[in-house]
């Protein structure tokens, strides 16, 4: 599994990001859209999850985000991976 920082932002309110995972076999891509929290799509078989945030809670809203983004990308792509895994191993 391999899981990249696709797209971040916000609209007004909205605050998300959205993830791109490769490398997943169609059964584990059915599980995790199942089960994984967010809005889920697969597209040309990669799956994208797209998480919504409070304004407060946006891992890249803060100031170091700003300054040092590739750590912040880098520790959310753990994150998730960690996540995923986990809902896969259940």
């Amino acid at each position: 599994m391999l899981v990249e920082v696709y797209d971040f932002g916000h609209n007004s309110d909205d605050y998300y990001v959205v993830y791109r995972v490769k490398e997943l076999s169609e059964e584990e891509q059915k599980k995790l859209k199942s089960e994984a929290e967010g809005t889920i799509e697969i597209k040309d078989g990669q799956l994208f999850i797209t998480t919504h945030f409070e304004k407060k809670y946006f891992p890249f809203g803060s100031e170091a985000a700003k300054l040092r983004t590739d750590d912040f990308v880098a520790r959310e792509e753990i994150e998730m991976t960690v996540y995923l895994t986990s809902l896969l191993e259940d």
